[in-house]
């Protein structure tokens, strides 16, 4: 059976991560993500990916972490995830702390998205280095699985170097928590393959997404049943969503509106008539 979860912008002009989270667990729904970036900068010298101006919640959202662990302290059952994580702009060292600390609070409750952006100039604001980013990403994440899974991590690669270190609370989901990567491109299958549980295309997998990565899974000795494949934006449409179960998606993620709290929950409302629908 296929799960379901929505996704937003958590920013101080809608409805709050704390009510959303509430009424995502009311209505059955299995996931809630935020997205993030941490600001924009002014120059908007880097195209936004879906054309047109940036909207203005790019840069209005809260930190997700922050907001995932309120919605965490008002649920039970909701998991909660990023979708996506800026790795790239983000400490290891830290990053795995803040992880392992929301996984503890929230009792296993979280899925760590994750991409490595679009906005060079955000990224660079950060020191970080655009053109070798998914070489930083992997590091990060590498060097973040050690200190969760080992007592005196250490890491030494060509962007993250550290000799041992003791860090807890580790996390209390085996081997940390699962990792979905947000991406869709030639490379991502062999990335997910090497470190990652799960994938996360905004749209669809593409033509011959999913047999390629299958094969990418099975060259390194997995397979697609160990592998939550999550669709982003997933159609608000019955059919259409059985489609894309039938397809391959474990996981249905809708996108809900930046807009006043009445028409978030009027929105999630016919979301959740369409998941009702879905699950009988």
């Amino acid at each position: 059976m296929a799960q379901f979860g929505i996704s937003m912008f958590p920013t101080d002009t809608t409805i709050s991560p704390i009510d959303l989270a509430k009424a995502a667990e009311e209505r059955g729904f299995d996931h809630l993500f935020f997205p993030e970036h941490t600001h924009i900068p002014v120059s908007r010298k880097t195209p936004f990916p879906g054309g047109g101006d940036l909207p203005e919640w790019y840069w209005r959202s809260h930190d997700p972490f922050v907001a995932l662990t309120a919605a965490a302290a008002v649920t039970e059952k909701l998991v909660v995830g990023t979708g996506i994580c800026l790795v790239i702009e983000r400490d290891p060292i830290v990053l795995a702390k803040e992880c392992a600390s929301l996984d503890v609070l929230s009792n296993g409750r979280f899925i760590l998205g994750i991409g490595a952006g679009w906005n060079q100039e955000e990224m660079e604001n950060h020191g970080a280095n655009f053109p070798h980013r998914w070489k930083v990403v992997r590091e990060k994440v590498l060097a973040m699985k050690a200190i969760w899974t080992e007592d005196e991590a250490e890491y030494h690669g060509e962007f993250v170097d550290f000799d041992p270190i003791w860090s807890w609370p580790k996390p209390i989901t085996g081997g940390g928590p699962p990792i979905w990567m947000g991406a869709n491109s030639k490379w991502v299958y062999e990335r997910v393959a090497e470190y990652c549980d799960g994938w996360m295309p905004i749209g669809g997998s593409g033509s011959g997404g999913m047999g390629n990565m299958s094969a990418a899974l099975e060259r390194v000795g997995r397979s697609m049943d160990g592998l939550n494949i999550a669709l982003f934006g997933a159609p608000p449409d019955v059919e259409q969503c059985r489609g894309r179960i039938a397809q391959g998606f474990t996981d249905l993620v809708f996108s809900l509106p930046q807009t006043s709290e009445d028409k978030v929950i009027e929105r999630l409302d016919k979301i959740t008539e369409i998941v009702r629908q879905l699950r009988s």
